[in-house]
């Protein structure tokens, strides 16, 4: 699976829409991730108050945990504008996962992938252990 692909498959669930309160939505970023199973999981964010709403790419690593996988191969996450990078509280999430993790490709354009380590280079775990 390329890069572009999984934009497209992430790009298939984009879409914002309204939740109770004009200013609460969901799907205005939708994620896709490649497992090393071979397996497709996605996820759209959720925008809304008090910090209880949450990522695309968390929502599509809940979908992957829900299946008893860990090892994600490649991820992207998507908005109306592009490409958008992980987070940090993503990064850290997909390494907390499973440490292989720490070699998923991420996505940040059609021709640009990094791994998540070099994204990551100083971990929270990595910090822990200094310590």
């Amino acid at each position: 699976m390329t890069p572009q692909d999984l934009m497209d498959i992430a790009r298939d669930h984009l879409g914002e829409f309204p939740l109770s309160e004009p200013d609460l939505t969901a799907g205005s970023v939708a994620a896709a991730l490649l497992t090393a199973a071979g397996n497709v999981y996605t996820g759209i964010c959720l925008d809304i108050h008090c910090g209880i709403g949450f990522c695309a790419e968390h929502a599509a690593a809940a979908e992957m945990l829900k299946h008893h996988e860990t090892q994600i191969v490649m991820v992207v996450a998507v908005h109306n504008k592009g490409v958008l990078p992980p987070c940090g509280r993503c990064r850290e999430l997909f390494m907390q996962l499973d440490s292989r993790n720490s070699e998923c490709r991420v996505v940040l354009s059609e021709d640009h992938t990094l791994p998540l380590k070099e994204l990551l280079p100083h971990g929270w775990r990595a910090a822990k252990a200094a310590l």
